[in-house]
């Protein structure tokens, strides 16, 4: 937890070491003793100093007795959106306890942070943290959504009451407008009694207590609702030149007209225009003035290639765009949906204003493809974004001839796994849009890390070309696996500082200047991929520069069960391949970095001082 503020009160000096321990973790931190120590603040006691810090500090952790703590607190505290985190910590530091704003303040989290600090105890009580459910005050401000509660009988207290009815797992319907962390976070933990809905009309609301929507759109119901509201709403402004008026009556009619049309204002992200409107005051007095939000302009040729349903020629006339209120939106939210229409407004005679409203098309609940890097072989060695990935996957395309069949074993039931070995790139495209299109979520998982020798670039390209949506997630090359599986660091100080990543030049050509003699000149670590059928070729071509006796690895199906590694020098590297019959799933190694135990690096050394270690 990065916390701003916080001071760490002992109340008896032996504490010290364990307060200086903290502080190591927090340099901000600022102790408070009775005693003047090296690094502490005197007080004369806890009471004259625990008012003034209720007020300043973001976290107090009290070193010692719990009752100390809370008949030292009890005069302060208000309430839990305003309160600081409040920790107590026994004289041992074995236990850790969050005493005050366990959620809303961060006392939970900085408790588990201190426990792994100190290697003690978090003493958590809170009910969501202990039944693994939500916590739902907290959700807005971990994932920077705005948030607002309704129990239709007590606005003040609505939170409370729909917590209550959450933890105690009263039937819960959770809707999805939008996809971003936040919800995949909701999805993958959702718990029992919660279920999952992408159209408010999908409800039955008798069958449920609580209803949870992410979105930037309003309902009403009538039940208990929270509404958590992402920022993923883009408003485009076009005006004439020289507006004039006020900008609260503008910003009036604007919320007012967002929210007719059940549209958060809460959810808006930021305001464009067109360049030819980057110097007008109205626009910058309403984005930065009365809205808080970031006011971003476009070229106008930029905005007249966009596709618009209200195209103006006089607009064209003027500013050299057909668009400007609907095309700034929509190239905001990066080509997303357009939620409102362009819409008339105006402060006074020739002062008129257009206005309209995209929502990001990074978050809209589409079809989806996630390419994942499935790593070296391992099943266990894939990320754990990209086990995520797999688990919640409509269609899993996978690598059949390079990527174990045990990757796909964790899809989830009614999943469609196919191998890719026996299909062209069109067939693999076509079977992906087919999913695609039904709004459905698919991975292809590829081996290693898809953007090394991953052949993703013309899988991209069709993505591109038919406007979808798609994401990379990275996955650990054979190169890294070859050196955890040689134990060797593949960097030496003062002697091999770079890495080079290529191939040999077999039916795909090479361009000139990587030709593999050229590379050997800078006498690198070399990782050599795709390349075990033309051996006598690459070890031709290394002993250009490197010595004969330069130490060689042949790495064969690196992490999979039947891994076969073969070491050597330079100079039998060609017969070390073909004597095992190595094949084109060989990485070859080569360098003085193997097996290297030479070599100090002055990140340790003692007079080598960084923001850590002073």
């Amino acid at each position: 937890m990065n916390k701003k503020s916080i001071a760490i009160v002992v109340v008896s000096v032996s504490s010290l070491p364990l307060a200086r321990q903290i502080k190591k973790q927090y340099p901000n931190a600022v102790i408070y003793s009775k005693e003047s120590q090296e690094e502490t603040v005197v007080m004369k006691s806890i009471d004259s100093i625990v008012g003034d810090l209720f007020l300043q500090s973001d976290a107090i952790i009290f070193i010692g007795a719990m009752g100390i703590c809370v008949r030292c607190i009890a005069p302060y505290v208000m309430d839990k959106h305003t309160d600081p985190a409040v920790i107590c910590i026994d004289s041992t530091g074995k236990y850790i306890i969050p005493v005050l704003s366990g959620h809303i303040g961060g006392a939970n989290e900085l408790s588990i942070e201190l426990a792994q600090i100190l290697g003690g105890n978090a003493i958590v009580t809170t009910q969501s943290d202990n039944t693994g459910l939500w916590a739902l005050d907290t959700l807005a401000e971990k994932f920077d959504w705005s948030v607002v509660a309704d129990d239709l009988t007590d606005n003040e207290n609505a939170m409370n009451a729909c917590i209550a009815a959450f933890v105690n797992k009263r039937p819960t319907a959770l809707l999805l407008n939008i996809r971003d962390k936040g919800t995949e976070y909701l999805e993958q933990s959702r718990p029992e009694h919660v279920q999952i809905f992408n159209k408010f009309s999908d409800i039955p609301l008798d069958q449920f207590e609580l209803v949870i929507t992410v979105g930037p759109f309003i309902y009403e119901a009538e039940i208990k609702m929270i509404s958590y509201f992402p920022k993923v709403l883009h408003l485009g402004i076009g005006c004439r030149k020289g507006l004039n008026g006020d900008p609260k009556e503008m910003h009036q009619h604007i919320i007012s007209t967002l929210i007719d049309n059940n549209l958060c204002p809460e959810s808006l992200a930021d305001i464009s225009s067109i360049d030819l409107k980057k110097d007008e005051v109205i626009l910058a007095l309403l984005s930065y003035g009365i809205m808080n939000r970031p006011f971003k302009t476009y070229p106008a040729d930029t905005l007249d290639k966009l596709s618009v349903p209200n195209p103006s020629a006089k607009v064209k006339e003027v500013t050299q765009s057909s668009s400007v209120a609907e095309a700034a939106a929509i190239q905001s939210a990066g080509g997303g949906l357009l939620l409102l229409e362009k819409q008339k407004g105006r402060l006074g005679e020739h002062n008129d204003y257009t206005f309209a409203v995209a929502m990001d098309k990074s978050v809209q609940r589409q079809g989806h493809i996630e390419i994942v890097g499935a790593g070296p072989g391992d099943p266990e060695l894939i990320s754990i974004r990209g086990r995520r990935m797999l688990e919640k996957a409509d269609l899993i395309l996978y690598a059949g001839s390079l990527v174990p069949k045990e990757l796909t074993f964790c899809a989830k039931p009614g999943a469609t796994v196919r191998s890719s070995a026996d299909m062209n790139l069109e067939e693999q495209f076509l079977l992906m849009k087919e999913f695609y299109d039904k709004g459905k979520f698919i991975v292809r998982l590829h081996t290693g890390d898809p953007c090394i020798y991953g052949a993703i670039q013309e899988q991209m390209a069709f993505f591109d070309q038919y406007n979808m949506s798609y994401h990379i997630t990275p996955g650990i090359s054979s190169f890294q696996a070859a050196a955890a599986a040689l134990q060797s660091q593949f960097t030496i100080p003062e002697k091999v500082q770079t890495i080079i990543l290529t191939r040999g030049e077999g039916r795909t050509p090479m361009p000139e200047k990587e030709q593999l003699h050229k590379l050997a000149a800078s006498q690198s670590t070399m990782c050599i991929y795709l390349s075990a059928g033309i051996a006598d070729k690459v070890q031709e071509e290394l002993l250009q520069h490197y010595a004969p006796t330069t130490p060689v690895a042949a790495c064969y199906k690196l992490t999979w069960k039947d891994e076969r590694i073969y070491r050597g020098e330079l100079k039998d590297l060609a017969k070390i391949v073909k004597d095992n019959h190595l094949t084109l799933t060989t990485l070859l190694v080569v360098g003085d970095a193997i097996d290297n135990r030479e070599g100090l690096s002055r990140l340790y050394a003692d007079e080598f001082k960084h923001l850590f270690r002073k």
